[in-house]
């Protein structure tokens, strides 16, 4: 049985947008519109396709993006609905991959926000042919000009006004549309509207906003441009041609008006979609890694991507894929290239929400999900064999926020890092690391709310019980002035004992510093650390005092002492050793005894050395609304951060600081408690720097007291 739809009517649409934009209530409505469901469900009532998740109906809002489908007017339209806050970006970034459309929503009553300018940017790296929709028009406080103003003063001047409302707020119901020089008019309930000619008082407006848009369609096209000239008008059809070629290139974003709520619009949007925008086989060719063209052709060599994967219980992984080319059919036999493994096809699901509907086959173009790929994960390409296809993986962002992981319950350990693996599965946005440095589980994400579900998940999938808890911080520690010091290490017990004295000198190192001039430097090595810095060990020893043989017993002992340091147990970096003198017996000495000297040496010079703490300093960029750059800013200062610029950035302001990361643990729920959620932030390592003689105080006490402690 052949696919229903072929590559040339499936249209893959994302929608995107803000928080509480309205989504998930368009995609309802396009699902009702096309007669896929009965009865429009509501957020409110958590009863919509979209969000069918547990979690979602708790919280209110999507998490997850969701794959659904629809039939309209013999055209298949795939429908992406993803999450709107900035924690869930993963989501985001994954449907965009796969998508060939993007709709965004503007939120009529609130504007531009700041997570819309978000994903844009990720709209401008896919280059998504985007749409603009300017929803919940029927709210009291909508405001249709601003919307559309803020809308060009973001994304540019190739925003283009295909309709506008004739009134908005509560009395909302009729729409012009001067792409079709037409008025529509609908009722209470919303669906299906009235087709009405334009009202006199509104053709002036109507017909300068149609002129608008056909000379900006026809800007974009020599032949639409010579036949505009000749005509002073171009038809219908010319003016979806125009504008089809003109999204794909990213020329027009074309703008529309809704009410989700109130099913008001949906239906002219999907005709748009069906008529106008791209299938995939119209898009550019995708670029493999080798460098590679891939048409979207159903005849090519059969090639899948794998946007994202969900573990469903007692079903197993359920892969969501995109077909790239060729037709995907079941029991096909593909193979990974990332590792080699070949994956048997044994069922093909078009999706809607968490309900599956088996398929024999699908063609290029088209989105379907698959079940119980052994080795298969997000990001990988699976293809025919004999052939090397590999496209390009999305690139996902750097986590903002670090949390330890305890178990609640002893030794449930390793069914916690069992769960932590099947997450990370699902969401490569969460970052699980084992750090031998600070002896913890840590966990990265993208901010507060990802973490909480990270914590539904392994709490009720999982049923663990598990704490999370402020991750210790990787202080450096080194030192500010040269210092002397010798230990000897004797200990005898019957028979062979132990012996061994080392005299040595350490002084802060730094690049380009002249050699030792008061020793006789007989060797050198110059180590760089892995937790950053160096050592630089000198051989100074003369007339044999030391055996040369003990001398990587001694660099050994200073190396353990380094990966644990006097003041906090952290590690020491950038300093500079000098073995000079020493002694050492015929029978006693050895390695351990070196090493034990070597240690015992290094400690003690280190500390007579005006050791210092060094803390990381991180780089952040809050962007927010002007408004609120008071209260960041003092926030920011509270946790001893250096604001060092401001500068506009669209319609908000971008704040630049550096802060330590010891000050940085709740900075994203505190953020979003100031700004109402109105700002996002990004951060990243920028350098480390010297902590206060008060803090290195208390830092040293503490560390001191519970080292008393472990030896009580």
């Amino acid at each position: 049985m052949a696919a229903e739809f072929d590559t040339s009517h499936v249209k893959n649409i994302v929608l995107l947008g803000h928080a509480g934009s309205g989504k998930t209530s368009l995609a309802e409505c396009m699902l009702f519109e096309a007669g896929l469901i009965n009865r429009k469900g509501s957020v409110a009532e958590n009863n919509t396709v979209g969000d069918y998740h547990e979690l979602e109906h708790l919280r209110g809002n999507s998490i997850f993006s969701k794959l659904m489908h629809t039939t309209w007017r013999g055209y298949k339209i795939n429908i992406l609905d993803t999450p709107g806050y900035d924690d869930f970006v993963g989501e985001v970034l994954s449907a965009l991959r796969v998508a060939d459309t993007g709709v965004m929503l503007i939120n009529a009553s609130t504007g531009v926000e700041v997570g819309t300018d978000v994903i844009w940017e990720y709209t401008e790296k896919f280059k998504t042919p985007m749409i603009i929709a300017v929803n919940k028009l029927d709210h009291d406080a909508a405001d249709f000009e601003r919307a559309v103003q803020q809308a060009k003063e973001h994304f540019g001047n190739k925003i283009t006004v295909v309709q506008y409302p004739v009134q908005q707020g509560i009395g909302f119901h009729q729409i012009i549309d001067v792409l079709r020089m037409t008025m529509y008019k609908f009722h209470n309930t919303g669906g299906k509207p009235e087709k009405l000619p334009i009202p006199e008082e509104e053709k002036e407006r109507a017909e300068l906003l149609h002129k608008e848009l056909v000379e900006m369609v026809a800007s974009n096209d020599e032949d639409l441009m010579e036949k505009y000239f000749d005509k002073g008008e171009l038809d219908e059809d010319e003016i979806k041609m125009g504008m089809k070629k003109a999204m794909i290139n990213h020329d027009i974003f074309p703008l529309f008006c809704l009410s989700s709520e109130r099913n008001m619009g949906s239906g002219r949007l999907m005709g748009f979609i069906d008529n106008v925008c791209p299938s995939a086989n119209e898009m550019p060719p995708q670029i493999t890694t080798s460098g590679d063209e891939l048409p979207c052709d159903p005849n090519g060599p059969a090639c899948i991507f794998v946007y994202k994967t969900v573990s469903e219980p007692h079903v197993g992984d359920l892969s969501y894929f995109k077909v790239f080319s060729g037709t995907v059919k079941t029991g096909m036999e593909l193979v990974n290239e990332s590792n080699g493994v070949v994956e048997k096809i044994n069922q093909l699901f078009l999706m809607e929400g968490n309900k599956r509907i088996p398929v024999h086959e699908l063609a290029a173009g088209d989105i379907g999900a698959t079940l119980k790929l052994r080795n298969t994960h997000v990001n990988n390409t699976l293809h025919v064999k004999g052939k090397n296809i590999e496209l390009e993986p999305i690139s996902f962002p750097s986590q903002n926020i670090t949390v330890a992981i305890e178990s609640g319950k002893k030794g449930d350990e390793e069914k916690i890092a069992q769960a932590l693996h099947q997450i990370k599965e699902e969401d490569p946005t969460l970052i699980v690391e084992v750090s031998q440095e600070l002896k913890q589980t840590l966990i990265h994400c993208q901010g507060d709310m990802h973490l909480a579900v990270a914590k539904w998940k392994i709490e009720n999938i999982h049923k663990l019980e598990v704490k999370f808890t402020k991750p210790r911080i990787p202080y450096r520690e080194t030192i500010r002035k040269a210092a002397d010091a010798s230990y000897r290490h004797k200990k005898q017990s019957g028979g062979s004992g132990q012996f061994g004295e080392v005299h040595l000198r350490v002084e802060p190192y730094y690049e380009g510093m002249p050699e030792p001039s008061e020793f006789n430097v007989r060797g050198r090595e110059t180590h760089n650390l892995d937790w950053g810095g160096k050592l630089v060990y000198y051989n100074c020893i003369v007339g044999g005092a030391i055996d040369t043989r003990f001398l990587p017993s001694i660099l050994k002992g200073i190396m353990e002492k380094m990966h644990e340091g006097p003041l906090t147990g952290s590690y020491v970096r950038d300093v500079r050793v000098c073995v000079y003198d020493g002694k050492m017996h015929a029978v006693d000495s050895n390695d351990i005894s070196f090493k034990i000297a070597g240690i015992m040496a290094f400690k003690q010079a280190f500390q007579q050395a005006d050791p210092q703490i060094l803390e990381p300093v991180y780089h952040l960029e809050v962007v927010c609304p002007e408004d609120l750059t008071g209260p960041v800013m003092g926030d920011l200062q509270s946790r001893r951060g250096i604001v060092e610029g401001m500068e506009t950035e669209g319609h908000f302001q971008k704040i630049t600081a550096k802060v330590p990361l010891a000050e940085l643990h709740d900075f994203s729920s505190s953020l979003r408690s100031i700004t109402q959620g109105r700002a996002k932030f990004k951060m990243h390592f920028d350098n480390y720097a010297p902590m206060s003689y008060d803090l290195q105080k208390k830092l040293t006490e503490a560390y001191s007291k519970s080292e008393t402690e472990l030896v009580v």
